[in-house]
């Protein structure tokens, strides 16, 4: 993609993000421009929000009706499919409860309710934690229900449910230092009392504490960065939860959270990107970011490896090394990663490909 009609994408993902705006071209957009704009979208989960930003555009910008007709196709099977996650989401939670369990919904439609339309958010599942040894206990009744799941790395396990696909996980957060594990457990026990709630089929549905839920919901993202890259809807994700809790949460805690956590280099990174890039007003970053950043880079990697790298252009042939990931080239990619992220959360760096081998390889349950 040229970088007009790249400027003219992240102009309408911010029009339909935030729901104002106008776009503005050089030149008008010709049908080969939609179908690769429609490509990069889908590419990177975000088609819902490039579809809101139909409704603003002026009539001659408007992408060919043949192609909005198979664009609200897949808009109307995301928002079927949002219904029955909520509809899993509730039944789960009171499935669990019976238990005994205190689960708490990560990410996922938590966040979504932090959209203009949150069922136009594509999500791939809904993630859940358990407190205490819930964890175990909610693996133990999935064996004793007879569904089949697998367990997998990063010390979690994943199944699917009523067409919906879960996964359960043993961590809180995607911190992989375990330098910080003594201080994350200490600063969720002093949220404890703290919880956010969504209501979902009238059913109170427990969420992290705002501060929580921005370092769990960040720190993600710079765990699939030293991965294998990551696509534009979670910055948009982090974006709109800096906007609608922006009332919700104490920036110099937060700002401490994440200095004691280790990545707040990076999270100056992420808050540039976000204003400069997703259009977060700078109103809304909670704290300072130094003003020489350059955060090209960043974004330049984010676009081009999309979801999770599977479509990275650049390594498109690349040989597939199924011991390591079921990307190609994993190797280079994930050195080059290290090297463009040590400098910004060092500790993250360097244990992050340690624990995930660790927890593919033996930290796994295998009963």
């Amino acid at each position: 993609m040229d970088n007009q009609i790249k400027d003219i994408f992240f102009q309408l993902l911010r029009i339909g993000l935030w729901g104002e705006g106008k776009l503005s071209l050089s030149q008008s957009i010709t049908i080969d421009d939609w179908n690769e704009i429609h490509h990069y979208a889908i590419d990177h989960t975000i088609e819902g929000l490039i579809y809101d930003s139909f409704p603003l555009l002026e009539e001659n910008q408007l992408p060919p009706q043949s192609l909005r007709l198979k664009w609200a196709v897949r808009i109307d099977r995301v928002e079927r499919n949002n219904l029955q996650m909520n509809q899993v989401i509730a039944k789960q939670f009171d499935s669990f409860n019976a238990l005994g369990l205190r689960p708490i919904l990560q990410k996922g439609q938590g966040v979504a309710n932090c959209y203009r339309i949150p069922l136009h958010r594509i999500s791939g599942d809904v993630d859940w934690y358990f407190e205490a040894d819930g964890y175990s206990i909610a693996r133990n009744q999935l064996k004793t229900e007879g569904i089949v799941f697998q367990d997998t790395a990063g010390f979690s396990l994943d199944y699917d449910w009523q067409g919906i696909h879960i996964e359960h996980h043993k961590k809180l957060f995607d911190i992989r230092s375990p330098l910080k594990y003594s201080y994350l457990r200490k600063v969720s026990s002093k949220y404890n009392d703290r919880y956010d709630k969504l209501l979902i089929h009238n059913i109170p549905i427990r969420l992290l504490a705002p501060e929580l839920q921005l370092l769990q919901v960040n720190s993600h993202i710079l765990k699939h960065l030293l991965g294998f890259g990551i696509g534009l809807r979670q910055f948009c994700d982090s974006a709109r939860l800096y906007y609608t809790l922006s009332n919700k949460f104490d920036p110099i805690a937060l700002e401490q959270i994440y200095k004691k956590a280790g990545i707040l280099r990076w999270i100056h990174l992420l808050h540039k990107t976000l204003v400069d890039y997703i259009g977060l007003p700078k109103s809304y970053i909670p704290f300072p970011y130094p003003q020489d950043l350059d955060v090209s880079w960043m974004i330049k990697e984010v676009w081009y490896s999309g979801s999770f790298g599977y479509n990275d252009e650049r390594f498109k042939g690349g040989t597939t090394i199924s011991t390591i990931s079921v990307q190609p080239k994993a190797p280079k990619r994930l050195f080059l990663n290290f090297l463009r992220y040590f400098k910004y959360a060092p500790q993250e760096a360097l244990f992050y490909y340690w624990v995930q081998a660790y927890s593919k390889f033996i930290g796994k349950d295998t009963d």
